[in-house]
This record gives structure tokens, sequence and C-alpha cells, in this order.
């Protein structure tokens, strides 16, 4: 039986932008299991990168609602404060690769010192053995240890999306967040890139949540898939059913929008655009643009129907059935 290493329950986070609440995560529920991908897939906007931040509870300062449960190895973290969380969960047990590397990385400051880092201030290791570490981890992800004396500009973006790695794995936390990690890059070093990722979660056993708009590249690393939308989780399968029969509408359109190589098909697109999330519609937030729109999708929110064991649908078709 799979082990899980996250739970995350009836999750809030709502930004403040003046006297609106922006429903940025609004009553999301995961599971994450040792070893495993949980892809997380949807248009720009949905609130992929504010669930991450939320589980990571790297949070901006105009939160309106931070509420819930999220248990890591079978702790409540929700409960600990701010620096007892800094002390013992962030980087030590859950770590993030942020979407956009140079952003991530100070320009006039070594790779080598960002990667050690939190072992001299948060560890006490002596800054010598802290870099000795770091370029073993440098080397890990495929970088040159020599590389741990250049500057982030001096390096190409896959070197410095190779770095941010190593930096979210210095500590060897058990879980990784990516945040559309390949967003920037081209094809060739986005392939590269998640062969890197893969080995990894092999070799460390790690566990990964993997955020990106791009259902293809999910797939290349998915063992499950949640796919949000307009600060929802409307669907949560298995990777191997997502991909050969989504069951949301919204799902089966985010699929259809994807060109195939092996077989002909048509490409279909979503109608409209996705709602205000200060606002958002009544009953179903999807039923302005879905084909299958009924009386009760304009009024109620559909509840969480399960098709099998692990397969969660949120739409008043199956509801019906």
């Amino acid at each position: 039986m799979a082990e899980t290493i996250l739970e995350v329950k009836n999750l809030y986070m709502y930004y403040k932008v003046r006297d609106h609440a922006v429903k940025a995560v609004d009553n999301i529920s995961l599971e994450l299991n040792k070893g495993e991908t949980l892809a997380i897939v949807g248009e720009s906007g949905c609130g992929k990168s504010s669930l991450a931040i939320s589980i990571f509870r790297l949070l901006p300062r105009n939160i309106y609602l931070f509420k819930g449960d999220i248990f890591v190895e079978g702790e409540n973290i929700m409960r600990l404060d701010e620096e007892e969380f800094r002390k013992r969960i962030r980087w030590r047990k859950i770590s993030m690769v942020f979407q956009g590397a140079m952003n991530s990385l100070n320009p006039v400051i070594k790779c080598g010192f960002q990667i050690a880092e939190p072992l001299i201030i948060h560890d006490g290791v002596d800054k010598e053995e802290a870099l000795k570490i770091a370029k073993e981890t440098l080397a890990m992800v495929g970088v040159h240890p020599s590389f741990a004396d250049r500057y982030p500009f001096e390096l190409s973006g896959g070197m410095r999306q190779r770095v941010v790695i190593a930096m979210a794995l210095i500590k060897k936390p058990p879980i990784v967040i990516l945040d559309e990690p390949t967003s920037a890059l081209d094809v060739i070093t986005q392939a590269n890139i998640m062969n890197l990722l893969k080995r990894l979660k092999v070799e460390l056993k790690l566990s990964y949540i993997f955020i990106t708009h791009d259902i293809p590249l999910s797939s290349e690393l998915a063992d499950k898939v949640a796919v949000m939308y307009a600060g929802e989780v409307v669907e949560r399968a298995p990777a191997e059913i997502f991909y050969g029969s989504p069951s949301h509408p919204y799902s089966a359109k985010l699929m259809a929008s994807v060109p195939t190589l092996k077989t002909l098909k048509e490409i279909d697109f979503i109608p409209g655009a996705p709602p205000n999330l200060i606002s958002p519609p009544p009953g179903c937030r999807f039923h302005p643009r879905c084909p299958y729109t009924m009386d009760i999708c304009r009024i109620e929110s559909p509840p969480e129907i399960y098709l099998q064991k692990d397969h969660m649908v949120r739409c008043w078709l199956y509801a019906k059935k």
C-alpha cells in the first residue's frame, strides 16, 4: 500500500486586493504518496502557483484568508508558527524550484555560496565544508563543480535551472515542489531538465508536485494529475486514466487542445476566458464556458463524485448519473 507523505485538506488561501478577496485557492484537498509525482495542470491564473506557495507557506503580505490542514509525514504543519516551520519544515522536508531561475538567484553572489547558504546559516556547517557539499550537489545535477565559483549571469538558462534544482536538494528534502521548472527554456534544454528530474526522483526517492500548464510535458513525470480551474480542483485521477479519457468537460477540452504526432484529430479550444476570482460565477465555475451546461450548473456548486477509488470529478453530469 502506498505511503502518504503529504496530505492537503480543505485548504483556502485568498488574497486581499483593495476591499476584495481573490479566491486563488478555494477548498482544495490533495494527496501525494512517497516516491510519486502529482501534476497540477490548468490555465494561467487558475491558482496553481498560489497553491504551491500555500503549501510552502511563502505567503505575501496581502493575505485575506489562509486556513485548512496540511499534513507532512503525518504532522499538521498548519499548527506550527512561522519560526518552527522555517526551522523544521521549509527546505528540510519541503523545498521548491521556482519559476524563472534568474529571478531565484542573486546576481551578485556566486552560485556555490547560494547553494551552500542554508547549510551555513541554518545548520552551522563550516563555510568550506558547505561549499564542498554544494559542489557535490552541482555534480549530481549535471553541472561541473567549478561552476560554483561563477555568478548566475555567467551561466546559460539550462545551467541556472540546474543550480536552482541543486539549491532545492541541498538539504535532501523528501518533497520538492516544481513550479513550471522548464517554462523559460528551449525544447532541447527542457527535455534535458525533465530527464534530470526523472533520474533524481528515482535515485533520491523524491516526491514531486509538478505545476505546469503544458499538458504533454506533465505526462513525462506524472503518476497522478489534479486539474485546477478558477481556484478549485475539478478532477483528480491516476495519470493513465486522465491522459486516456479525462472526465470533466474542462479536462476534456484541455486534452483536446493538444496536437498529437501519431494520430490525426481535430484540435479543439476552450471558448471564453477564465472567470474573475474576486467574484467567480455561481454554481459550477466552468458553466459559462461548458458545452454541457444545465440549469443546476448555474445555481449549485457540484459535489465531489468518485468514479473510481482514486478518480474524483466535480461535475453535475456525473452526479445526475
